[in-house]
């Protein structure tokens, strides 16, 4: 869907985690510990990614017989891992978001290959029926104080703004966009996880509290509520400089204030298990996974709180005869 560079720390006790996970293992017993699984698939912090990953295990479970795990793992983390064999699979990865590490890992290295299908995208700014009502109807209006403030809060008499979870790349290029156009002079940007971001939006709605958020589709809040996209120039190449990565200042040496570039997401594998999987790799480029389907999946795991892993077992099944074509050689 997401630029830190670094997996966001999870601000829950590391020491109560700690010993939750070494019952757990305990618990597991030692068959656990010795039978590994076949291969490893990421799972990204949003609704789609999760489905897709999930989705992805219990079908090549069921066409190749292979097991596979599944991990928690922040977008750069995973093509760091895709190189060095801790990852096999990623279900979903968003253009341009990730361009510099597709440039890296796939342009240069080798080490990843990148499904030529994609799933079509866009990304922007949405605001909801009360905002345009209160006349938030462009970027433009984000940078003027009044209106700013009547996305305020927590009584700073600043507004907020959630631009997306702290480990998303999106959520830095949002950054980088607040402060090409201006309106990071009077809007407080909130990082967030996606649920928390999107129980404001439902809130907001429900008290009729103007709100204007970072959003994508395809997902379900345009199913949910009547929310609209804010209006912005037109992307433009020349004024879309985002800066590598590499950069330790890399957000103050971006611009970009214009729209986002037209946008996608792949599934992507590991070059090394490619090639020893060439069958799943094959099967990988079939699968052809519609917006309309991507919608249902948020709007599964997001609204009806369906359990990823229960998602996919119920999928997998209504979907087999187009599975099983996307397995055949």
């Amino acid at each position: 869907m997401r630029h830190r560079q670094e997996e966001n720390p999870q601000r829950h006790s590391f020491h109560a985690g700690a010993m939750l996970a070494a019952s757990i293992f305990i618990a597991s017993g030692s068959a656990h510990s010795v039978q590994a699984a076949d291969l490893v698939i990421a799972v990204p912090n949003w609704p789609s990614g999760q489905a897709t990953a999930n989705i992805l295990k219990v079908a090549i479970g069921k066409n190749f017989g292979l097991t596979a795990d599944l991990r928690e793992m922040g977008e750069l983390n995973a093509f760091s891992g895709l190189e060095s064999g801790e990852l096999d699979i990623h279900p979903e990865v968003w253009r341009p978001n990730l361009d510099a590490a597709i440039q890296k890992y796939v342009d240069e290295k080798k080490a990843v290959v990148l499904a030529k299908r994609a799933v079509a995208a866009w990304q922007g700014l949405c605001a909801t029926e009360d905002a345009e009502k209160a006349g938030i109807k462009s970027v433009k209006d984000l940078s003027d104080p009044e209106k700013g403030a009547l996305l305020d809060t927590d009584g700073d008499g600043r507004g907020e703004l959630w631009i997306g979870a702290a480990t998303w790349t999106s959520a830095s290029i949002e950054r980088v966009r607040a402060l090409s156009y201006g309106y990071a002079r009077n809007l407080t940007l909130v990082e967030a996880e996606e649920d928390v971001g999107m129980a404001a939006v439902d809130a907001a709605v429900a008290t009729g509290r103007p709100m204007v958020f970072a959003c994508y589709a395809p997902h379900n809040v345009f199913e949910l509520h009547k929310v609209t996209r804010l209006e912005e120039p037109a992307y433009d190449p020349a004024r879309w400089k985002i800066a590598p990565g590499s950069d330790p200042l890399w957000i103050e040496h971006s611009k970009a204030d214009v729209a986002w570039p037209p946008s996608e997401f792949h599934i992507a594998w590991s070059t090394s298990f490619g090639a020893k999987h060439a069958d799943i790799a094959a099967f990988l480029e079939k699968v052809d996974l519609t917006p309309e389907e991507v919608t249902a999946m948020t709007y599964a795991l997001q609204v009806e709180r369906t359990p990823p892993a229960d998602y996919a077992e119920k999928w997998v099944a209504e979907n087999a005869a187009r599975i099983q074509g996307w397995a055949k050689p």
